[in-house]
């Protein structure tokens, strides 16, 4: 078999792809970290509220296993931040529009993950009832 220009084109595409794919699992890993040392949070205590094991939560963070949602919503409640920041960190999502608004009470670590879906709600209610469109807000996981 001969190999054309277009099985380069392929093979470059697909290396990209898989360098894409590498860079968002150490990406997401690093801010797990981050986040979790932010939050003076230890390895152990994070596992345990996520429902992971030390070593598996240690090899997310060195970028070295990719979780699942379901597993980055367990780490985002333990650590108290917005499912949906991992979700885009992790490439599950697409970033949205940003917003002061939605942002601040996204990150506020004070507000249960319902307090903040309420307060969004509420806001995109006023600013619909204002004539100007209500920035885009995360749709939870329970709304799907």
């Amino acid at each position: 078999m001969t190999s054309g220009k277009g099985d380069n084109a392929v093979g470059q595409a697909v290396e990209q792809a898989v360098e894409q794919v590498g860079q968002a699992v150490d990406n997401i890993g690093a801010y797990i970290r981050s986040q979790r040392e932010g939050a003076q949070v230890s390895l152990r205590q994070l596992a345990k509220a996520a429902g992971v094991s030390n070593p598996y939560l240690s090899q997310v963070e060195r970028g070295l296993r990719k979780p699942s949602a379901e597993i980055l919503q367990q780490i985002a409640k333990g650590l108290r931040i917005s499912a949906e920041a991992l979700y885009v960190r992790a490439g599950i999502l697409d970033e949205r529009p940003a917003s002061a608004v939605v942002d601040a009470v996204l990150a506020d670590p004070h507000l249960s993950e319902r307090q903040k879906q309420v307060l969004l709600d509420v806001y995109q209610s006023f600013r619909q009832e204002g004539g100007r469109p209500a920035p885009a807000t995360p749709k939870t996981i329970h709304e799907e």
